[in-house]
């Protein structure tokens, strides 16, 4: 079953959706069903996946990598950080080249999840 915030990803053409309304049966790309990602919340390799969370003046300030930052080449990067509170999501795309994190402003107490997309190892939240 489809559920609000699920995210799903095209194998054809690389497109990634978020769902919004929960009433599809399925999300179909390219004439193919689209997969649901499934985040992982566990790092187990050199590269560090799971989003980070640090209070800031401002807010917070969620990192990929927390003592060595996550690769943002134009082959391996991260593509968007998102962090979801009771009634909204905050989130910021990515670019090759850019810093992986992303500053929001919102209290720490109000991250209910904190995701992220890496365009060669899927989905990932903390």
């Amino acid at each position: 079953m489809i559920e609000v915030r699920d995210i799903y990803y095209c194998e054809k053409c690389g497109n990634v959706v978020e769902v919004l309304n929960s009433k599809a049966p399925a999300l179909v790309c390219c004439g193919q069903k689209m997969i649901k990602l499934e985040a992982k919340t566990e790092d187990a390799s050199n590269e560090k996946h799971v989003p980070y969370i640090e209070e800031t003046e401002n807010g917070i300030l969620v990192k990929v990598g927390k003592e060595t930052n996550h690769p943002m080449i134009e082959n391996h990067y991260i593509k968007f950080i998102e962090v979801i509170t009771k009634d909204k999501v905050y989130r910021k795309d990515l670019n090759p080249g850019d810093a992986p994190q992303a500053e929001f402003p919102i209290k720490k107490e109000e991250v209910i999840s904190a995701r992220e997309w890496c365009n060669l190892h899927g989905l990932w939240e903390s």
